[in-house]
């Protein structure tokens, strides 16, 4: 699994001329899903960028998590994050989830954040997405291997 998050003050997802996902502050998460993955990843996954202290407090200091500054979630689904360009230059995607498990688990992981962030937006899962954002600072940070 790859989390690519992007801290914000503001991003929204567009598919087909329609704004389908908004948000203020808070966190744009680009989520690849790798063969082999499992709720147990998207757990560890979930519990790590839910933990994550990348605001910055009083003093400037990043020290704050989302849940800290009221922060919300806009969770998009990009398989494209396991490209791979070692040979040639047409990225292989072989690493990425198979469609049903990479949907499945994406879903849940939407579950999963809503039962714990009030404001939770997504893309739509396959379509072809428009992604807007304005990152803070700017500040990116790519989860994987956990």
């Amino acid at each position: 699994m790859k989390f690519v998050i992007q801290r914000v003050t503001e991003a929204s997802v567009e598919v087909e001329q329609r704004i389908v996902g908004k948000i203020g502050k808070g966190y744009l998460v680009l989520i690849g899903v790798g063969q082999g993955d499992t709720e147990e990843t998207a757990d560890r996954y979930l519990k790590k960028l839910l933990g994550l202290r990348i605001f910055e407090d009083e003093n400037g200091k990043t020290n704050l998590s989302l849940k800290d500054v009221g922060g919300e979630l806009l969770l998009v689904s990009q398989f494209t994050l396991y490209a791979s360009c070692r040979k040639g230059n047409r990225p292989s995607f072989t690493d990425a989830g198979d469609p049903e498990t990479a949907e499945r688990l994406y879903q849940y992981i939407i579950r999963c954040a809503r039962e714990q962030v009030p404001v939770v937006e997504t893309g739509i899962f396959g379509a072809e997405m428009k992604v807007s954002l304005v990152n803070d600072g700017p500040f990116t940070v790519i989860l994987e291997d956990l």
